[in-house]
């Protein structure tokens, strides 16, 4: 799909990987919706931007606020062409912790932020892609989902994480397969350890502790990394179905 001209909604899209995606799609020329809970930072961020990015403050959970964030995309932009969802939360928990069982509630948050919330923004996108006219090839949209590394080596305490994840990658298939009648592809990225506000607020020693183990490059990975890989699946009309895993050959110990 051609970038220029596009109109991308993101969410998650006022920090880390989904800010990097932003800045990289908007100097491609496309025009962007940042969907964030942090209205100081999204409304920061598309001021400096200029006319082309809006902030709409959007819990991804809630499905009157991804619809009222579609439609001010759709009002001010005209359509959707891309939905990148990059909103997430992480919480370790073993499921036996010393206070007992882990809180239903906590494993809940974090299957509805991480599995709900990108399905809710994928249904909301795609509901207006469906209407766009194809492009020479027959395009009409793509979707771009961000699971993890842990969706197939969770650690210990990553339980609840790690099954949100495995189901993105899980239902990316599924969904391509309904999808392709429309013209919409979907994909979606499987980072690994990235320099993320929620990996940089983990102690330093434990920051090294990880990037010692990791093979090529041993370092962290840059939002921009990330941002590069949404440009080309947009760009490549034969990526549609699968998971790429963007992690220089990482993978995650039991401990």
């Amino acid at each position: 799909m051609e970038i220029k001209n596009a109109v991308a909604v993101i969410s998650g899209g006022a920090s880390g990987l989904g800010e990097a995606t932003c800045r990289l799609l908007l100097e491609k020329g496309a025009k962007i919706a940042i969907l964030d809970l942090n209205a100081a930072r999204g409304e920061s961020i598309a001021s400096e931007l200029g006319d082309s990015v809006i902030f709409c403050k959007t819990d991804v959970t809630n499905t009157d606020d991804v619809k009222k964030a579609i439609e001010k995309t759709v009002g001010i932009f005209g359509t959707v062409h891309i939905a990148i969802s990059c909103a997430g939360v992480i919480y370790a928990s073993k499921i036996l912790t010393k206070d007992g069982p882990i809180k239903m509630d906590i494993f809940a948050k974090v299957v509805q932020v991480n599995l709900l919330g990108t399905v809710n923004v994928i249904r909301s996108a795609a509901e207006q892609m469906v209407k766009n006219p194809p492009n020479s090839n027959g395009e009409k949209g793509v979707v771009i989902s961000t699971a993890s590394g842990a969706a197939f080596e969770g650690q210990i305490g990553q339980a609840a994480y790690s099954a949100s994840k495995a189901a993105l990658v899980g239902m990316t298939l599924p969904i391509a397969r309904e999808f392709a009648e429309y013209g919409i592809r979907i994909m979606t990225i499987a980072p690994g350890l990235f320099e993320t506000p929620l990996v940089q607020a983990l102690p330093l020693k434990v920051r090294d502790a990880l990037i010692a183990k990791l093979p090529f490059p041993r370092r962290m990975g840059k939002p921009h990394e990330f941002s590069m890989m949404c440009l080309q699946i947009i760009k490549n009309p034969m990526l549609n179905g699968r998971t790429i895993r963007l992690d220089g050959a990482a993978t995650m110990e039991s401990k």
